[in-house]
């Protein structure tokens, strides 16, 4: 991910804190102007509009994600333990960025996901499937679609760290580890 501008990394944080606590709606440029401590005119020098912004948000912070399938999908370690490190990985990520995942699941059910209409597939599902590809080609699991199994891998760790934020479940140690083995279990190639 190539650096930016501290002012524009203060809008997009200051932007996935509002949009956390206040929702899109309740989220206006000169809020977000605000709480980044920056002018009201700077904001525009970066983004034409709040959907402008949030468009480029949703991509700042996929770059995030997509950061953590890349460090995560090696070759110098088995296919077994990289699922593991990849899961894990995703979870720690999602779990410490709770703004990051809140807004996520808000982009997905706005209007401003339009944005990625015409998209095929974005960079991070593109190497998400491609890990889930090569675990098929090596032999490690069942002949599944890898749009399934990344689906299927995804949803459980965002649904696992969707309750551990939310403090709806808390496990026990060992416990965690666990959720990831029977998902390997229900994947690997017998």
């Amino acid at each position: 991910m190539e650096p930016i501008a501290e002012k524009k990394k203060a809008i997009f944080e200051s932007t996935l804190d509002l949009v956390r606590e206040n929702g899109f709606h309740g989220t206006p440029m000169s809020l977000v102007a605000k709480q980044a401590g920056v002018a009201a005119g700077t904001i525009y020098h970066y983004f034409e509009s709040k959907e402008h912004l949030i468009c480029e948000l949703f991509k700042y912070v996929q770059e995030q994600v997509k950061a953590v399938v890349q460090k995560e999908d090696c070759a110098t370690v088995s296919f077994k333990e990289c699922f593991f490190n990849l899961w894990f990985g995703l979870y720690t990520f999602y779990r410490d960025n709770p703004n990051v995942f809140k807004f996520f699941e808000q982009f997905t059910n706005s209007p401003y996901n339009k944005c990625r209409v015409g998209l095929e597939q974005d960079e991070f599902h593109r190497l998400l499937f491609a890990f889930f590809e090569r675990g098929i080609a090596e032999g490690h699991l069942r002949h599944i679609s890898p749009k399934i199994l990344g689906t299927l891998a995804h949803s459980n760790i965002i649904s696992t760290a969707k309750i551990q934020v939310a403090g709806i479940l808390t496990l026990q140690s060992g416990e965690l580890e666990q959720i990831p083995l029977i998902l390997w279990d229900g994947m690997r190639n017998r």
